[in-house]
């Protein structure tokens, strides 16, 4: 039986080299299935990360933990999505935080498996 979709947040921590040499990366990405889950995986990276930030990056982040993390949850419990972002020296860090939906994947066991699954014989190891 499958179990009924449940809302969420989906949340993503990308890289923007501000000189424009390198493409955003997405860094880390995370499932948080509650408004305080998602915005405590924020500031549990803002926490870690603060002592290597330059200060100015330091006090945004101290800035967001302190007053905007407040903010960030009451739009979070409202379904809006939130950005927070700090810029240290030539590099933004940007975390997002998008009201979700997830969906149930079908699970496998005790179905039966198309019959092509069993010809499929995996490649060596390179």
């Amino acid at each position: 039986m499958l179990k009924p979709p449940q809302w969420g947040y989906w949340c993503e921590c990308w890289t923007e080299d501000l000189t424009e040499q390198w493409e955003p990366a997405l860094m880390a990405s995370f499932d948080a299935y509650s408004a305080p889950q998602a915005d405590r995986w924020v500031a549990v990276a803002l926490r870690t990360i603060s002592p290597a930030l330059d200060v100015d990056a330091s006090d945004e982040a101290w800035e967001w933990l302190h007053e905007g993390r407040i903010e960030t949850r009451r739009a979070l419990l409202r379904a809006e999505p939130c950005t927070v972002s700090v810029t240290h020296a030539k590099t933004r860090i940007t975390w997002t935080i998008r009201p979700v939906l997830f969906l149930p994947l079908a699970h496998r066991q005790g179905a039966e498996l198309p019959k092509c699954a069993y010809v499929f014989k995996p490649h060596g190891t390179y």
